[in-house]
């Protein structure tokens, strides 16, 4: 038996029919593959191409959000102290345009206390990056590596998620290197980019999830999404971003099909063409029989071919080159909407349904593709009879039969969906760009903003460093000098306080067209803050063409200027600097110019001086002991000498003046005249009054405890001194026993004009029971009336009129009729600067109650002073 069968099978005649069997089924393998990969190489594109659009559209929003807050930066860095309120300034107009940003905090030194919106977002006000576990890394990162980070999402510590674009913020320091601001953080609300995105849109079609929290790529952690998504073999595709990028992973809906669409037609196919094969081989005797059988096979297989076609929306369709007549499927006429009747078509109605204005191109490929026996290609736009366009992809190919007309077979399918997503793609990507545009020209604005005054629109001092890098260079190169001038206005605060800030302001636009008319398009005009300007220009030659500018504005800048029917008058003060060293920083004329415009102020302004090195020389010289005085006060170095007054008659001693003097740790003891005047540009005589009463007070306690009858002690008070409120409180707190201290007021307080504080505070002085004393009288800042007004106890006669009275009768006669003035009103005459016993002789004959100078005893410390005073064993005044 088994050899029958074996003989039956492997017999010549049935040995051709088992290899096509086997070849048969091998194919049928491989093509059920392929069928397989092409199938899902489809589904992999279809997914692929939402992906882009989702893809696209992230990278767009998320780098138009942080591309809006570019310019709020630049801004920052600009002005690096800005407020709340200039803050909320700029960052409400980022506001207006759409975006996805929830708010934009400003975090100097990592620490946020800038905030808009600041509703909703007060919980943020005070967050320390460095002390929060997850925006930690991301600040640091951002600030180490000085550039754009984008974390997230991140948990707000408002509420909700968000992604967080940090910017570090670097600024200008001294020296002119970097100092860290801090960060600029632009959040962008989570739930309204996904929405702006499409990624929560129901309809979508695929499942998505996103993948690299804080722009790791594929490397981060997934915050988006399924966790299926990922493990489904998806289609992945990078979201490119500012500081790095996420993956997004996708799948179809309801997951991949595991068997393809058209599977079972392939298959049938596959068995039909076997049948083709087999059957006639196997049942070649049987043909007749089979013959009904096959032809409905035959149609059934063709039923299905049939259903394949409709299934998948492509048209059939056969053009008669000869006859012009054409053959079209149901599929063809459902194109063109046309009656599926399976009537005769002709060429009309072909070409009459192509939409007029792509007849000709569907026409020359048509004719192009007939001319060359070649493959027909094209796409054209097709009306239908209701008017409604369909966008279709023709192909087909040139093919004759012996004793046949040449034909065309091609197939046409309705590409019109593929069309308008393509269109749409074009659409954002136009938007895209438009929104670029927009943030480039925001961006100007902005940058304009940043380098000019909001006031007179002149160039800020932004703008002035960066003409400073290189215009000596230039004006070198066209044979020439820089020259800087800085400008200052005199008597601007008093318009302002005056007519209030309005009328400043006004001042300020006219003070800056006057310079623009006199500098025009030779040179460079800022405002670099208040009431000062700078301008820029090259000389040839000689200074006198930048001498001649200052002249000119100077000139104009003195004229009266109407506002609101007020006549306002205010001049200027100019500094002026050159570039005369060929190795000198540019920026070196900015302090020049600075240095020369304080020596015209303090030269009575309403003039210019140029810069020196003379006078860089004294301003070095006056900053330096400035310096050391300040350093000089923290140090305790100043100190107290006193320098006892006698009795004219008895010599005997009535009192002491204290002295200041400064123990220098250099140069020693110093005196007043060393340091007096630079301590009174610094504002800081009134304290040096202040320690010298106090040090008084102590060394008087002491000396009376020692039984040294030191009756009273003078004691020198400044014009500032006497002007402050707090003067006589805190002479109250020191607990003055009365007669025991006398005040002297120096000659630089003009008693003739003195305001109602000063004489209100001398009075309630005289009430605690201090004397007040008149120094250096007749030296021309006191006078009679001042006599009258003050009613001092005693007065001063200056050693510039006491010493020649010996050799001068007419000076005798003078400091003679100063003593019968005080005489006549009661008061008594200190001489100081009595140099000898014959200076005394003289004074006591004409009546000088006490004398003090180097004829009794120097100026000396305490301790000195003591020894001094036992030391004459004479009787001492009680």
């Amino acid at each position: 038996m088994l050899g029958r069968v074996s003989k039956a099978v492997f017999s010549p005649a049935r040995m051709p029919v088992g290899i096509a069997i086997v070849v048969i089924a091998l194919c049928a393998a491989f093509a059920d593959h392929q069928n397989k990969i092409v199938s899902d190489q489809a589904a992999r594109v279809d997914v692929l191409a939402k992906v882009n659009v989702i893809r696209a559209k992230l990278e767009g929003n998320i780098n138009g959000n942080l591309q809006l807050v570019r310019g709020l930066v630049a801004a920052v860095t600009t002005e690096p102290y800005m407020g709340e309120q200039r803050f909320t300034e700029l960052a409400s107009r980022l506001f207006s345009e759409e975006s996805q940003l929830r708010n934009i905090a400003g975090a100097p030194d990592l620490v946020i206390s800038l905030m808009y919106p600041m509703a909703g977002n007060e919980k943020a006000i005070g967050l320390d990056y460095r002390k929060n576990d997850q925006q930690r890394a991301a600040a640091l990162r951002a600030r180490d590596e000085r550039r754009l980070i984008l974390a997230g999402p991140v948990d707000l510590a408002q509420g909700g998620q968000a992604f967080i674009g940090r910017f570090p913020v670097f600024v200008k320091s001294a020296g002119n290197t970097d100092r860290f601001w801090g960060i600029v953080s632009a959040v962008v609300d989570v739930q309204r980019l996904y929405q702006a995105t499409g990624l929560l849109d129901k309809d979508l079609g695929i499942d998505v999830a996103l993948i690299g929290s804080d722009a790791l790529g594929a490397k981060g952690v997934q915050f988006f999404g399924d966790q299926r998504v990922v493990k489904n073999n998806p289609v992945t595709a990078d979201v490119l971003l500012p500081s790095g990028s996420w993956q997004i992973a996708a799948i179809p809906k309801n997951g991949w099909p595991t068997t393809p669409a058209n599977a079972w037609l392939l298959r049938a196919i596959m068995a039909a063409a076997a049948a083709l094969i087999l059957i006639p081989s196997l049942a070649a005797g049987r043909l007749i029989k089979e013959r009904q059988r096959n032809y409905g096979e035959l149609h059934r297989l063709s039923r299905r071919l049939e259903l394949a076609l409709e299934a998948s929306a492509i048209g059939v369709w056969e053009h008669d080159l000869k006859t012009n007549h054409l053959t079209w499927d149901d599929r063809v006429n459902e194109i063109y909407g046309r009656e599926p009747d399976g009537g005769p078509r002709g060429y009309s109605d072909w070409a009459g349904a192509i939409h007029p204005d792509d007849l000709p191109g569907a026409l020359a490929d048509f004719d192009k593709a007939v001319a060359g026996r070649s493959t027909y290609s094209s796409e054209y736009r097709v009306v239908r009879p209701n008017g409604e366009i369909r966008h279709v992809r023709s192909t087909a190919i040139f093919y004759q039969i012996a004793n046949n007309s040449p034909r065309m077979v091609g197939a046409e399918w309705d590409v019109t969906a593929d069309v308008l997503l393509t269109t749409d793609l074009v659409r954002a990507k136009q938007l895209t760009e438009s929104k670029n545009t927009e943030l480039e020209s925001a961006q100007a604005r902005i940058e304009h903003i940043a380098l000019h005054d909001s006031l007179t629109d002149l160039p800020n001092r932004r703008y002035l460093d960066q003409m400073l890098k290189d215009y000596a260079a230039k004006a070198r190169v066209n044979g020439g000098c820089a020259a800087l001038l800085h400008i200052d206005l005199d008597r601007f605060k008093h318009i302002n306080d005056t007519l209030g800030h309005a009328a400043g302001d006004a001042m300020l636009v006219h003070a800056s067209s006057v310079l623009k008319s006199n500098v025009g398009d030779h040179g460079f005009v800022a405002r670099i803050g208040g009431d000062e300007f700078i301008v820029l220009c090259t000389v040839h030659g000689d200074v006198s063409q930048a001498a001649a500018l200052a002249d000119n504005i100077i000139e104009q800048m003195r004229r009266p200027v109407y506002y609101h029917g007020h006549q306002c008058r205010f001049g200027v003060s100019v500094g002026i600097a050159i570039d005369n060293d060929r190795e000198a920083d540019t920026r070196q004329l900015l302090v020049n110019a600075d240095i020369a415009l304080y020596r015209a102020k303090k030269r009575g302004r309403n003039r210019y001086e140029f810069f020196s090195g003379e006078l860089q020389s004294e301003i070095v010289n006056t900053k330096r002991i400035a310096d050391e005085i300040l350093a000089g006060l923290e140090r305790d170095e100043f100190i107290v000498f006193y320098q006892p007054q006698f009795d004219a008659k008895t010599l005997e001693i009535v009192g002491v003046e204290a002295l200041v003097r400064w123990r220098h740790p250099e140069k020693g003891i110093l005196t007043p005249d060393a340091f007096l005047k630079t301590a009174e540009e610094l504002n800081v005589v009134s304290v040096i009054d202040r320690k010298v009463l106090q040090q008084s007070l102590l060394d008087f306690e002491a000396w009376s405890a020692d039984k040294i009858g030191i009756p009273r002690v003078s004691v020198n008070v400044s014009a500032r001194r006497l002007q402050d409120e707090e003067l006589l409180k805190s002479l109250r707190d020191l607990n003055i026993r009365k007669g025991t201290f006398s005040f002297e007021l120096v000659e630089s307080i003009f008693l003739d004009n003195n305001d109602d504080l000063v004489t209100w505070n001398v009075e309630q002085i005289k009430q605690l029971g201090i004397d007040i004393e008149i120094d250096d009288f007749g030296t021309g800042y006191a006078s009679i009336v001042s006599l009258l007004k003050l009613q001092p106890r005693r007065l001063k006669i200056d050693r510039q009129l006491v010493d020649p009275i010996v050799n001068s009768h007419q000076r005798r006669q003078v400091v003679s009729s100063i003593i019968e003035i005080g005489k006549s009103l009661g008061i008594e005459i200190i001489a100081e600067g009595v140099e000898t016993m014959k200076h005394a002789r003289v004074l006591k004959e004409l009546g000088c109650d006490i004398l003090q100078g180097y004829a009794f005893g120097h100026a000396m410390d305490s301790d000195r002073l003591r020894s001094f005073a036992r030391s004459r064993r004479l009787p001492v005044a009680s």
